[in-house]
C-alpha cells in the first residue's frame, strides 16, 4: 500500500479554484491541462513533465469515469477514476488533480483561470476548449507534441493481440 499522503494533491473543484487564486496572489504561474489518463504510459509522463515546465503549479483536470465513458465509449475507462487520480497524483510534476464529470473542462478552466493552458499538439488552437477564455484573461495556450506510437488505445490493442489473439 502506498504511504504517500495524496490528500493535498487530489482536490475538489471549489478547493482547486481557491488554491489557484492563492497561488496567483503569491506570484506563481498556474498551468492547467486535462485528460483521461487511462493506463498511464511514458507518453503521458513526458506530456505532463513538459506541461509542468511552463509554470510553477500544474493542475491536472482528470475526466471522471462517467466523462471518459461519454468520450471513449462503454468499454472505457479501463482503470477507475480513484486509481487514475492516485497514479497521476504520485507524479512529481503534477501538483493537483481535480476530477470533472463534464465531457469537457470548460467550467473547470473558468473556475481556475490558469495563466497557461496546455493541450496536445494534435489539437488546433482554435479547437482547444478554454483557449479563448484563457487568452481573454491574459494567459496563453501551449501545445505539446505527443511521443510517437504511444497511446492507451494502442496499448489495449497490443494486449488484446498478444494475450487473446485479437483486438
Amino acid at each position: 500500500m502506498c504511504t504517500v499522503n495524496m490528500v493535498n494533491k487530489i482536490v475538489e473543484r471549489d478547493e482547486m479554484c481557491r488554491l489557484a487564486r492563492e497561488y496567483k496572489s503569491l506570484g506563481r504561474t498556474v498551468v492547467f491541462t486535462n485528460g483521461c489518463f487511462d493506463i498511464l504510459h511514458a507518453g503521458h509522463v513526458a506530456y505532463l513533465q513538459k506541461a509542468k515546465s511552463f509554470g510553477d503549479v500544474l493542475v491536472l483536470g482528470l475526466n471522471s469515469d462517467l466523462s471518459v465513458q461519454r468520450i471513449k465509449g462503454d468499454l472505457r475507462p479501463v482503470i477507475c477514476q480513484a486509481q487514475r487520480a492516485r497514479v497521476v497524483a504520485a507524479l512529481s510534476c503534477v501538483d493537483h488533480v481535480v476530477l470533472f464529470d463534464a465531457p469537457d473542462p470548460e467550467d473547470l478552466i473558468r473556475g481556475i483561470v490558469p495563466q497557461i493552458l496546455v493541450k496536445g499538439a494534435d489539437w488546433p488552437e482554435d479547437k482547444i476548449i478554454g483557449a479563448k477564455f484563457v487568452k481573454d484573461c491574459g494567459g496563453r495556450v501551449a501545445r505539446v507534441a505527443f511521443e510517437e506510437d504511444i497511446s492507451t488505445s494502442k496499448i489495449i490493442e497490443r494486449i488484446g493481440q498478444r494475450f487473446y489473439g485479437g483486438t
